[in-house]
């Protein structure tokens, strides 16, 4: 099932104090379906993180559509994308952006707070992600007391709490060794099992391979999608605990 499309997509900046234009996004067609990992990777320049910003309601398209579950987002007021962000999204970090003062259980749930969720409602939920992700002898630590890969799966739970449709992912792994950075795809494989839908940005070639689907962009368009055999996922080896 298609969860998102993107139509003729296209963002244009311009330099303040100018009159040129930078063209990041240039006429994008894209679906994105249900359950399914998918890389975006190219150089720098190429529309990355702005593909990223629009597919996170963080930003508008200059033009084209943007189907979020049937609503066409890039058509939203401000407050429109707000409820869709805090409802619809989940978000991962490179640098986990988690508030140093909070313990592990606070982080996780404080999108729910200040969407006024009753405290009881918001922390069992909490409860429940956190031991999804295998940190339940965490719980009441600050991420100062946490390693960088435990921390990523705080960020992870976080991005779950609001039962979003997708989850993006920004570089998840670029602040992870090699054995850690599995042990998060690991945790992403099964949140795909779980029906989810995983877009990542990556410069790594071998996070992009870890996903279902790799597109690389060049100079705002697409230049390849490509879709990797199920084999070559199977070989990869099976994540241990963080």
């Amino acid at each position: 099932m298609v969860i998102a499309s993107l139509e003729n997509l296209t963002k244009t900046y311009g330099k303040p104090g100018t009159q040129v234009c930078v063209h990041a996004l240039r006429g994008i067609d894209l679906d994105f379906v249900e359950a399914e990992s998918i890389a975006i990777c190219g150089q720098s320049g190429s529309g990355k993180s702005t593909m990223l910003n629009l597919l996170g309601c963080l930003d508008r398209p200059t033009s084209g559509r943007y189907m979020l579950a049937g609503t066409d987002v890039a058509g939203l007021d401000d407050d429109g994308l707000s409820e869709i962000r805090g409802k619809r999204i989940g978000f991962v970090f490179q640098s986990f952006n988690l508030i140093a003062q909070l313990t592990v259980i606070e982080n996780v749930e404080i999108p729910l707070f200040y969407q006024g969720v009753p405290v009881r409602v918001r922390r069992e939920r909490a409860e429940q992600l956190i031991e999804l992700v295998g940190l339940t002898d965490r719980t009441h630590h600050r991420p100062s007391e946490l390693s960088g890969g435990q921390q990523q799966r705080v960020a992870i739970a976080r991005s779950l709490i609001n039962d979003p449709l997708i989850i993006l992912a920004d570089e998840p792994t670029g602040n992870l060794d090699t054995a850690t950075g599995e042990q998060i795809f690991g945790i992403f494989g099964d949140l795909q099992r779980h029906g989810k839908t995983v877009v990542l940005v990556t410069h790594d070639p071998v996070a992009a391979r870890r996903c279902d689907r790799t597109i690389t962009l060049r100079d705002g368009r697409i230049l390849e999608d490509v879709r990797q055999s199920k084999q070559s996922a199977s070989t990869q080896p099976t994540p241990q605990p963080v």
